[in-house]
């Protein structure tokens, strides 16, 4: 999938992104790459940039990654989540890079690195997708 496709295909699968200027970078079953740009009206006091945007950032790359490893007709949906502060940003570029931990029938665990545009680790999310089998 291109970089347009897949961005395409993030702010239609998830509207929010579209609201947090989301784009793709990578995306294939072993790796997503999801980036926004530090903007005023996504921050918190002290133009840091909002945990919660960061979360949201970190949830939707996994939740790529993890479509990107479902069987045939099966949905997804997270069910647990972590996340690790480790710095603020104050500007620049985030990037969150998901990859599988597991791959399973019926849940998917992904780990998902978040880091500014200096490649400082900025949180570390790891979280649980329910794999959901089409009901018959």
């Amino acid at each position: 999938m291109t970089d347009e496709a897949a961005t395409a295909y993030v702010l239609d699968a998830m509207p929010l992104c579209r609201t947090l200027g989301v784009r793709a970078e990578i995306s294939t079953p072993a790796e997503v790459v999801l980036a926004l740009d530090w903007a005023p009206e996504l921050c918190t006091s002290g133009g840091l940039l909002h945990g919660g945007v960061v979360m949201a950032l970190a949830d939707s790359a996994g939740a790529v990654c993890a479509v990107a490893n479902l069987p045939e007709d099966a949905g997804t949906s997270t069910i647990e989540s972590k996340t690790n502060f480790l710095r603020g940003v104050r500007s620049g570029t985030v990037t969150a890079q998901a990859t599988p931990l597991h791959v399973g029938s019926t849940t998917i665990v992904i780990e998902t690195a978040v880091r500014d545009d200096t490649d400082r680790l900025v949180a570390k999310v790891t979280q649980t997708q329910a794999v959901l089998q089409p009901r018959r």
